[in-house]
Formats: structure tokens, C-alpha cells, sequence
């Protein structure tokens, strides 16, 4: 983020340069920093249990939509932005179907 160094008011990207929307002032193209963040995103894996793993885990009262027993083990994982809810997984206690809760 740029002020202004006239005004003290905070400058805006415009037209590759930044601009007083206050007083006018203009910062040109080879004074104004980039403006544009560049990274690499990377495929996020799903966390799947499988053997003994589950065992430890908590486990709640929901119906399993496979076998409709009334038990399964739960955990979190944070899957889109921090910004957003986490999603829950469930595994059956007795069929071992896993399944995931959405909001």
C-alpha cells in the first residue's frame, strides 16, 4: 500500500501508475513497486483413513448412510480458504464407509 507524499491519502493502481484520487498526484510506471503477486498453488490432498488409524479418534452419534449404524469415528480438515468453515469426515465405526459432512 503507497500514500501519497503530498497528501498523505492512499494511492490507487491506475493505468499501471498509481493515483491521488484526493489531490491528483501520479507515481509513474518505474517509481510504482508491482502490483501483481505471483505464486504457484499447489493440489491439496485428501486425508482418507484406512487400517487402524482411526482408532483414537473421537467418534459421535450419526447414522452411517451405508450399514445406518449409529456410530462414527470424526475428524477435521481445513480443505478451501481460511476463511471458510472446515469439513468434517465420518467413519463408520462397524462398515468403515467414510463420508464427509457439508455445510
Amino acid at each position: 500500500m503507497e500514500f501519497c507524499p503530498k497528501c498523505k491519502s492512499m494511492m490507487f493502481p491506475i493505468e499501471g501508475s498509481l493515483k491521488c484520487k484526493k489531490c491528483g498526484y501520479v507515481k509513474e510506471k518505474e517509481e510504482a513497486p508491482e502490483l501483481v503477486s505471483r505464486s504457484n498453488r499447489e493440489e491439496r490432498e485428501v486425508t482418507v483413513l484406512e487400517g487402524n488409524i482411526d482408532e483414537g479418534l473421537p467418534t459421535t452419534t450419526v447414522r452411517c448412510p451405508e450399514c445406518e449404524n449409529n456410530t462414527a469415528y470424526w475428524w477435521l480438515r481445513q480443505l478451501r480458504s481460511a476463511d471458510e468453515s472446515e469439513t468434517r469426515f465420518f467413519k463408520c465405526t462397524k462398515c468403515s464407509f467414510t463420508w464427509r459432512e457439508y455445510d
